[in-house]
C-alpha cells in the first residue's frame, strides 16, 4: 500500500496509526459540556466509524485542502468545539487516496493539497444519507456552542465568586452571615431554574 506524506505525517504511522484511523481514537479534541468524555469517563466519540473519512471527502470536493485547513475547516463548522488531531486526520486522508477517493494536487509550497477523484464523488453520492447525518452533526454542535458561549454568565460567576471570597474571609464573619450568604445563593439558583 502506498503511503504519502502530508506535511511530515501519515508516513510510516504504523500499528498506532491505523488504530488512530478509528474517528473516535484518542488524540481528538472535543471540548463540549462533556470535554470528550461520557458517562463513566470513557471517551465520547464525534463520529461513528467511517463518517471521518466522509466529512474530508466532502470538505475536499468544495475544494482542495491540506490537512491543517481540514482540520480548521471541522473546529470552525462545529462553532471551535471540535477539532480532529492530525493523527486521526493524517492518516485518514492517506486511506482515501489508497481507496482512490482522493489524490494529491499539486499546489505552491510545500503542503500537499488533496482533490476528490470521480470514485470519490461517486462514493458521497452512494452514501448521502450518512454524509447528511455526519455534516448535520457539524452543524448541531456549533448550535450548542453558540448557545453555551455565555461570556457574560461567566463573567457574574467570576464576580460571585470574587465576591463570596471577600465577604467570607474578613474578621467577624458569623454562622448567620454564612447561612444567609448560602440563602442567596439558594435562591439565586432557584431563579435561574424556573427561568
Amino acid at each position: 500500500m502506498r503511503h504519502m506524506n502530508f506535511e511530515g505525517h501519515g508516513r510510516g504511522f504504523g500499528h498506532r496509526g491505523w488504530h488512530a484511523m478509528r474517528e473516535g481514537a484518542p488524540g481528538g479534541r472535543f471540548d463540549g459540556p462533556h470535554r470528550g468524555r461520557g458517562h463513566g469517563g470513557e471517551r465520547r466519540r464525534m463520529f461513528e466509524s467511517g463518517e471521518l473519512r466522509l466529512v474530508l471527502l466532502t470538505l475536499i470536493e468544495e475544494q482542495p485542502r491540506h490537512g491543517y485547513d481540514l482540520i480548521r475547516e471541522i473546529e470552525n463548522r462545529s462553532g471551535g468545539a471540535y477539532a480532529p488531531s492530525p493523527g486521526v486526520v493524517y492518516p485518514t486522508m492517506t486511506l482515501l487516496i489508497d481507496m482512490g477517493l482522493a489524490e494529491e494536487e499539486a499546489s505552491e509550497g510545500p503542503r500537499k493539497l488533496l482533490a476528490i477523484t470521480e470514485a470519490g464523488r461517486a462514493h458521497l453520492t452512494e452514501r448521502a444519507d450518512e454524509v447528511a447525518t455526519a455534516m448535520a452533526r457539524l452543524a448541531a454542535l456549533a448550535k450548542v456552542s453558540a448557545r453555551t458561549d455565555a461570556a457574560p454568565v461567566r463573567r457574574a460567576m467570576q464576580n460571585l465568586k470574587a465576591a463570596l471570597q471577600d465577604r467570607l474571609s474578613q474578621d467577624g464573619v458569623t454562622r448567620d452571615v454564612q447561612l444567609e450568604v448560602a440563602r442567596l445563593i439558594d435562591e439565586a439558583a432557584g431563579k435561574i431554574e424556573r427561568l
